[in-house]
């Protein structure tokens, strides 16, 4: 099974994984009105929260052994 946070343009790959690859396929959306093109090829829909999204980020900075990486403050 594969889920994608998405309500773009995004019908071909998610039919590709139903049919071609048989595999079961939903679209978690974070926005109120699901897209047609998703509804009609996706194996489920659901809508996630804005604070499930935001509770799911990582935070601000994050550091390994590599450097420190910022989150975009656009996010």
């Amino acid at each position: 099974m594969a889920a994608l946070i998405t309500n773009s343009d995004l019908a071909e790959p998610v039919r590709i994984v139903r049919d071609d690859l048989s595999l079961p396929i939903g679209i978690l959306n974070p926005h109120q009105h699901h897209s047609a093109e998703l509804k009609r090829v996706a194996t489920f829909l659901k809508r996630i929260r804005q604070s499930d999204l935001i509770a799911s980020q990582f935070p601000e900075t994050m550091t390994d052994s590599k450097g420190t990486v910022h989150k975009p403050n656009s996010w």
